[in-house]
């Protein structure tokens, strides 16, 4: 039976204190990309029911730093499934809650793969994007999918159809 993506929504909240900010007094991007896969990793293994290694990172954008006593927000939900691998996609919000404003941080896309009890891949079960911001997530991921892969070197970039039709008509 396939799955609705809202049913794999995970919502994680943090605080960023002294040990996780640079000397600027900045969230490190590389505390904020663990608190990413944590939540990721959430995501995808609501949707599969099993366990899931990290695969693949990528179009982490960093448009805003976080500072110090500033509240993170991070979502993430599944935006489409393959085979034995599911794309999620993350936003991540600051909040300055003394001041009571939310702000635009970080997006990005990381990729799972489930796990049978031998801890070999596992098929999954499909997707179902209900709205509109889901439908074009969902619609957009084999064309990301396929991208990592020719980035990758595990797909030939002759093979990648719809990234072709991208510029073809």
């Amino acid at each position: 039976m396939d799955k609705k993506a809202s049913e794999s929504l995970v919502m994680m909240t943090e605080l960023v204190l002294p040990n996780d900010t640079n000397t600027f007094g900045n969230l490190m991007g590389g505390r904020l990309m663990y608190w990413m896969d944590i939540a990721s990793a959430l995501a995808a293994m609501k949707h599969c029911g099993s366990p899931v290694v990290t695969a693949s990172v990528d179009n982490i954008s960093f448009e805003n730093p976080i500072k110090l006593g500033n509240v993170v927000h991070i979502e993430a939900k599944v935006s489409r499934a393959f085979k034995t691998s599911m794309e999620v996609h993350l936003k991540v919000w600051g909040e300055d809650a003394i001041h009571q404003y939310k702000y635009k941080s970080n997006e990005a896309y990381f990729t799972f793969v489930a796990l049978d009890p031998n801890s070999k891949p596992k098929p999954v079960k499909q997707l179902v994007a209900e709205t509109t911001e889901e439908i074009e997530l969902y619609e957009g991921a084999l064309r990301r999918r396929q991208l990592r892969l020719v980035l990758g070197g595990k797909m030939k970039a002759a093979d990648a159809g719809e990234l072709r039709a991208l510029f073809t008509k």
